[in-house]
């Protein structure tokens, strides 16, 4: 294809894109180029609620999920799509955080919930949601980085000089991109000042939130540039957001609520922190006391739980060992569609026993992509081919699979460590990890005026963790509370 003929290529293509994708944005009545449409919004988040879930879990509780269903329909009927089915789920895990995905699936963790003070907070955050999905950024921010790389796509078939960059014209497209969510993450914090002020709320205590993520933020050590971040600084979104609800309460005078005490009576005892019967790390061991196993962790180790996954690697990154179910019944069965799978070349396959278990011991090579493509490949050296030992555990009515992941060059050197860990697979019996109670939040009335800092001492936190406590209940060591006021503690 020549110069031109791939100029005109590039015309009509962007034409045609043009002509067949212009739509209206239901926020800004703006036309704009879009390139997902309604019905692939609506698939892509039916597709992704199932993964979701599964890896995730959803916490259960029947009142703060009537709770925020009740909300949150309330919301998407004065939203700018009130045609879309919203749902609304909380998810079960510590993390602070809330997330929206095309179609109107919102997800709260129980973390953020905790950390809630007032409905209003909530409402602020649901709206914020809400307004990534009524706005569309999902398929505008898809649409722009196709747009962005066709134009340095474009540009590197024009200019032999500007092909030399094309790396570093991608990298500056993905900064472009970054600059471009943040945008949307302002564009949501103002209408979910709008939405969750119009059902009646206070959108100055969504500001406040924000003081709560940046404390969060602070104290984690997470700060980073603002140019790299594709959330804005939460500092300066407190300052934003505050100005924005002011605003709005001027020109609509009336009354809007807060609900401190109606929303912490509804969290009380909420699950805070890592929840033991999913699953926790102490002294180098996993213990799993809802499935009543236990295998150890390499010393240095950093680890990651989830519902479908139990995944551990060095901080060299050179190899990862991962624990999860078989859907079989039986061994058998088991390694046969292990190796289908993820399409290996079975080197070495075994019997035994461990622990009392029987189990199938596997040593196996990962086969090349391109080849099981029947596309052309690299040469294969030890050092990009996956070599992988796995132990396949008969435990109970389960099937448990133990990988050891490395390249073929370092394999000897890590499988004692492999081993050190799929050969120590065993019940779990001690009592002690078997009844470990999660940690909760629990909502307890001031028994006399204080400083923050004064009021938890009397109530029992020790000092060591006023700040964490702090941050859970937005004060500082030395505001003044009342007597009678309903604060939150950490307890079992």
């Amino acid at each position: 294809m020549n110069f031109i003929n791939r100029l005109k290529w590039l015309a009509v293509l962007a034409g045609f894109l043009a002509l067949q994708s212009c739509s209206r944005n239901p926020v800004t009545g703006k036309r704009e180029l879009l390139l997902m449409s309604t019905e692939q919004e609506l698939a892509m988040g039916k597709e992704a609620h199932p993964s979701i879930v599964a890896s995730m879990g959803l916490y259960e509780d029947k009142k703060l999920q009537n709770f925020i269903n009740l909300k949150g329909k309330q919301m998407g009927k004065i939203s700018h799509r009130p045609e879309l089915d919203y749902q609304f789920n909380i998810v079960d895990s510590p993390v602070v955080n809330a997330f929206a995905v095309p179609g109107g699936y919102i997800y709260f963790t129980r973390g953020i919930m905790a950390h809630f003070n007032n409905e209003a907070e909530f409402a602020g955050v649901l709206g914020h949601e809400i307004g990534h999905v009524t706005a569309r950024h999902s398929a505008r921010q898809q649409t722009s980085q196709m747009l962005s790389q066709i134009g340095v796509i474009a540009g590197m078939v024009i200019s032999p000089k500007i092909a030399q960059f094309g790396e570093q014209l991608m990298q500056g497209v993905q900064m472009l991109m970054m600059s471009y969510s943040r945008a949307h993450e302002s564009e949501s914090d103002q209408i979910g000042v709008g939405y969750s002020s119009r059902i009646g709320y206070d959108a100055r205590e969504m500001a406040n939130f924000f003081g709560t993520i940046k404390r969060l933020s602070d104290n984690a050590g997470q700060n980073i540039p603002n140019i790299m971040s594709t959330h804005p600084d939460p500092g300066d979104r407190l300052n934003n957001v505050n100005k924005m609800a002011i605003e709005y309460q001027a020109q609509n005078v009336g009354s809007y609520a807060i609900n401190r005490e109606s929303y912490l009576q509804l969290i009380n005892g909420i699950v805070y922190g890592e929840d033991p019967k999913q699953g926790f790390v102490e002294n180098n061991v996993f213990y799993h006391p809802e499935l009543r196993f236990q295998i150890p962790v390499p010393t240095g180790w950093k680890t990651q739980n989830s519902p479908t996954a139990f995944v551990m690697a060095p901080k060299d990154g050179k190899s990862q060992m991962m624990l999860t179910l078989a859907p079989d019944k039986t061994l058998d069965s088991a390694a046969i569609n292990l190796a289908k799978q993820y399409n290996l070349k079975v080197l070495e396959s075994n019997r035994t026993t461990i622990n009392g278990n029987s189990a199938i011991v596997m040593l196996s090579q990962q086969q090349p992509q391109q080849q099981q493509q029947g596309q052309q490949q690299q040469p294969q050296t030890a050092a990009n081919t996956v070599q992988i030992a796995s132990w396949l555990i008969r435990y109970g009515s389960n099937v448990y699979v133990i990988h050891g992941i490395t390249t073929a060059d370092v394999f000897a050197n890590l499988l004692p460590t492999f081993k050190g860990v799929g050969e120590n697979f065993r019940a779990l019996s001690d009592s002690d990890k078997l009844n470990r109670k999660p940690e909760r939040v629990f909502v307890k009335v001031v028994p006399r005026a204080g400083t923050f800092r004064e009021v938890m001492t009397t109530l029992g936190m020790p000092a060591a963790r006023l700040e964490e406590l702090g941050v859970l209940n937005s004060r500082k060591p030395d505001d003044q509370i009342q007597r009678g006021a309903l604060i939150k503690v950490i307890g079992k």
